[in-house]
């Protein structure tokens, strides 16, 4: 579910980071399908790749625009930005040089767009705190292991009560007062449990217990991400995702029940986010799906004649 917003001329574009330290847990499958999301509700979104040295959310996109041509199918694409790594000799030089980057990005987006979706690298750099701190909404995808837990937090081996947080929950604790502090806004943060089992286990309900207790107190919210679907894998070489409108073309194959069930748990996981869509972006949507329903419609006399 996507929640009306306030409009406001002038008003700054709404920015939705996805971040974690840990590779592999699945940042960059959130990002393009909240951005396609996004797209779909008549929304004006842009993307901004800040992991500049596997820049898979770049790769995705350009897969996406790739297949889309390819295939001459119409596949909604976002407005697309990548922070390039520099690599010379002096930190705070390479700092600047990717600040500038950065900020040149926002700045062509900001007043133009309604949503800027942030991709950030599995390590801590500089722009990610940066992009932590801007962030209205925080998605941290983590993968459903205690191998992964610990990079929220930590707990006791024998008893699994929790005991400490770790380096990035203490990074978007920082992150979130800097926020507070420059515009008096609060950060939504979500952490997003992927690859989940359909079994249930001790470890699972476990994981639930020590997740719901650092969310009391670290401020976050916990909700259910996707499972382990081989689907999301082949989604990627074409860009394509669960929200696409899959058939034979599209897709190169028939779609099953695996790709239905994908679908419901991306929407899911949407409605859970909450993000906020204006009534401009809702009828803009329902312009264009009225104009692409139309194209199969045969052309009436009343219409060729008034």
């Amino acid at each position: 579910m996507l929640v009306q917003a306030n409009t406001e001329p002038g008003k700054s574009a709404y920015v939705v980071v996805v971040g974690n330290e840990k590779g592999g847990s699945g940042k960059s499958t959130t990002a393009i399908h909240v951005a396609i999301a996004l797209l779909n509700a008549g929304q004006r979104v842009a993307t901004i790749d800040l992991d500049s040295r596997q820049q898979s959310l770049t790769h995705y996109i350009e897969n996406r625009r790739n297949w889309a041509r390819r295939s001459k199918v119409d596949l909604k694409i976002p407005t697309h930005f990548r922070v390039a790594r520099v690599e010379g000799m002096r930190t705070d030089e390479n700092e600047m040089a990717e600040f500038s980057h950065f900020a040149g990005a926002i700045s062509e987006v900001e007043h133009s767009h309604d949503f800027v979706v942030i991709d950030t690298p599995g390590v801590d750099t500089y722009l990610m705190r940066l992009a932590h701190s801007m962030a209205d909404t925080l998605i941290t995808p983590l993968n459903d292991s205690f191998v992964d837990f610990d990079v929220l937090g930590t707990v006791d081996p024998a008893t699994y009560t929790l005991t400490g947080t770790s380096h990035y929950s203490e990074m978007v604790r920082e992150a979130r007062r800097q926020r507070r502090v420059v515009d008096q806004e609060g950060t939504d943060w979500i952490v997003v449990r992927n690859r989940l089992s359909s079994l249930g286990s001790r470890n699972k309900r476990l994981l639930s217990q020590g997740l719901n207790e650092l969310g009391l107190q670290l401020g976050f919210r916990c909700t259910e991400g996707f499972a382990e679907r081989v689907v999301y894998r082949e989604f990627f070489p074409r860009g394509l995702t669960a929200l696409d409108d899959i058939d034979e073309t599209t897709l190169g194959t028939r779609p099953n029940l695996s790709h239905v069930t994908a679908r419901e748990e991306v929407q899911s996981l949407l409605a859970a986010l909450r993000l906020p869509i204006d009534e401009k972006g809702r009828r803009r949507a329902l312009a264009r799906a009225e104009w692409f329903a139309g194209l199969d419609r045969p052309i009436e006399l009343h219409d060729v004649v008034d």
